[in-house]
């Protein structure tokens, strides 16, 4: 990328006023740039998970910021709760077109995270 679409962006977001404190954007990258929303919304990127399964393959996830999370999202319209009445009753999560699109733009950077992480904590060390 050239410096000159480097500013054309940058000058973008600073007349669309992302980068002002008031900016609704900031609510909305605290959600989904949090370490587990960005967990849970990777996690949902290939099906509809139930709560046991999110929290095994979320290692490390309390109930507790399980179900903030997953009720954030939701409120975000990210992800979609169903409730089917059966006893016990069963919940379903899944991404909803706008938390679809949302991952499309997370994974690359995911993968990206994944095949530089260990060099970049061992040259903490």
């Amino acid at each position: 990328m050239t410096v000159s679409n480097e500013v054309s962006v940058l000058d973008r977001l600073l007349t669309d006023g992302v980068l002002a404190s008031a900016c609704p954007s900031r609510v909305v990258l605290d959600h989904v740039t949090s370490k587990w929303g960005v967990l849970l919304l990777v996690a949902l990127s290939e099906r509809t998970l139930r709560w046991g399964e999110l929290r095994r393959i979320v290692e490390g996830i309390s109930e507790k910021m399980l179900a903030q999370t997953l009720r954030t999202l939701e409120a975000d319209g990210l992800v979609h709760r169903e409730v089917t009445a059966t006893v016990p009753p069963r919940v379903d999560y899944s991404l909803t077109p706008l938390g679809r699109e949302l991952v499309d733009h997370l994974l690359p950077l995911m993968r990206w995270v994944a095949d530089h992480a260990d060099g970049i904590v061992a040259g903490r060390a």
